[in-house]
């Protein structure tokens, strides 16, 4: 019997990108495509339908407030994927994730966009720095090495269960970067494309949102640190 795989992803003002983002996921595989409106002021609920997701709405603003809503409405999966709905990331390189999952060789994988020149690139300087400080100290404090905090990302449903994600808004994927290794899930980068997305970003494309994004993550690391 093939794997149950579900997607889920975070939506804010993202009516331009998502027709993209949902077109270019290999859908027939898929068994749920999940569409988190985290309280949009245009389209996006509708162009997500319209497009053959499911759509879950959720008022509290959050990233991971978002994820979090998506994970409530899972149909019991095998295999959870989350992936941004900019069109940054390239959605048909899911397979890259997957994989190393679906042969049994690791439980978590994390879409590293910091391996490839290109991808690099085309991440806001902030962006880049932020990344770079914030997988140094989970090295020094956690002991592993990642390269990246990329949104793309691919994990076991039980693991995903197992690590019990808890944070709301910008210190989601650091936490579940954190809790992967404290839980000594068996954890894999793989690198992915990534270009410049549709639109503004919320976060680092603001200067108010970098600096609250920077210091919920920073923050964060040390909060696991501590407990």
């Amino acid at each position: 019997m093939a794997p149950k795989i579900s997607v889920i992803i975070p939506a804010y003002n993202e009516e331009e990108s998502l027709p993209h983002v949902l077109n270019d996921l290999p859908r027939n595989r898929l068994h749920q495509v999940i569409v988190v409106d985290n309280r949009s002021t245009d389209r996006t609920s509708e162009v997500a339908r319209a497009n053959g997701a499911t759509v879950v709405y959720e008022k509290r603003q959050g990233y991971g407030q978002a994820c979090l809503s998506g994970m409530a409405a899972l149909d019991a999966p095998d295999i959870v994927v989350f992936l941004d709905g900019d069109y940054s990331d390239y959605p048909e390189e899911i397979d890259l994730l997957l994989a190393p999952i679906l042969k049994g060789e690791a439980d978590f994988i994390v879409g590293s966009r910091m391996v490839l020149k290109e991808s690099r690139k085309a991440l806001l300087p902030q962006a880049r720095y932020g990344n770079q400080l914030a997988v140094f100290l989970i090295r020094l404090f956690f002991g592993h090495r990642f390269t990246d905090l990329g949104p793309f990302r691919a994990i076991r449903y039980e693991s995903l269960q197992a690590i019990g994600m808890r944070d709301k808004d910008f210190g989601w994927t650091v936490e579940m970067q954190i809790k992967a290794v404290q839980k000594g899930l068996r954890i894999r980068e793989v690198p992915v494309r990534y270009r410049m997305r549709i639109g503004v970003s919320k976060i680092t494309g603001t200067v108010s949102g970098t600096f609250k994004a920077g210091t919920k993550i920073i923050y964060t690391i040390f909060k696991y640190l501590i407990t």
